[in-house]
């Protein structure tokens, strides 16, 4: 079963830092201890952070929501201000009533992978290719890694990241990940019976072709409601007599694709 969507209120006036619906805990907490040191430790944090985390949440309203003082080793006497204990109750509402919203859109979404959807919706890259898959197979080499994501519909992409990388990443298979591959990277085939090094031979139908003066942009639809972005020479594109309807094949050297994860 998938896990249930959560999310946070962030608040932010030009100019100034962030601030989470996450410091209302360090708010309550102050409230009740009286001291910004006690409530630092209550909630996870140095004294430096909680003070600076006061601060930042005093400079976003026009008045004081934490009065303090510090007090050394012994921690100052903190207090909580009316308009202080107001904003914590708006907090706290808008909270419940985004989770209730999560839950409602839960229900929507019946089952598909809702952090991953948000997170793709979310996602910007300079990468004209971004493709989301489950991780199929990863493959140890001596430095290297053959990492293999399903794309769904019979798709798949190979990409070759250092050993470090899959560590860092924490790839395995079950995983999920998105492949990024530059436009520049991809280079088109046409014809049958080809023999080419490349590891990741992508077949599709040219669904656009826009010409420039030097580079030409194709789109191919690889199928599975997906599709590629290329980009290569007007040149190279005339030689092919690319035109819409066409089927070529989208080569990619398993090294040129990127993967990321959340």
């Amino acid at each position: 079963m998938a896990d249930a969507l959560t999310a946070t209120v962030t608040l932010q006036r030009p100019g100034l830092p962030r601030v989470a619906l996450a410091r209302a805990a360090l708010l309550e907490a102050i409230a009740e201890r009286g001291s910004i040191r006690g409530a630092a430790a209550d909630v996870g944090l140095s004294y430096k952070a909680a003070w600076d985390a006061v601060q930042a949440l005093n400079n976003l309203f026009d008045a004081p929501l934490v009065t303090a003082a510090p007090g050394g080793l012994a921690g100052g006497v903190a207090t909580v201000t009316p308009r202080g204990q107001a904003v914590l109750h708006a907090f706290r509402r808008v909270q419940a009533e985004v989770d209730a919203a999560l839950a409602k859109m839960d229900d929507v979404l019946a089952g598909a992978p809702p952090a991953d959807l948000f997170w793709s919706l979310g996602m910007k890259t300079s990468a004209r290719n971004a493709l989301r898959g489950e991780i199929s197979r990863v493959v140890d080499g001596v430095v290297s890694a053959e990492v293999t994501l399903h794309l769904g519909g019979g798709l798949e992409i190979v990409s070759v990241i250092t050993r470090q990388s899959v560590e860092d990443l924490q790839l395995a298979p079950g995983g999920r990940a998105i492949a990024l591959i530059k436009s520049s990277f991809i280079i088109l085939a046409k014809g049958e019976g080809l023999r080419t090094s490349a590891r990741n031979q992508i077949g599709g139908l040219v669904v656009s072709r826009d010409d420039g003066p030097v580079n030409c942009d194709v789109r191919l639809d690889i199928g599975a409601g997906k599709t590629l972005a290329v980009t290569l020479t007007t040149e190279s594109a005339t030689n092919l007599d690319l035109t819409i309807g066409d089927a070529v094949k989208a080569l990619i050297k398993a090294p040129h694709v990127i993967l990321a994860v959340e």
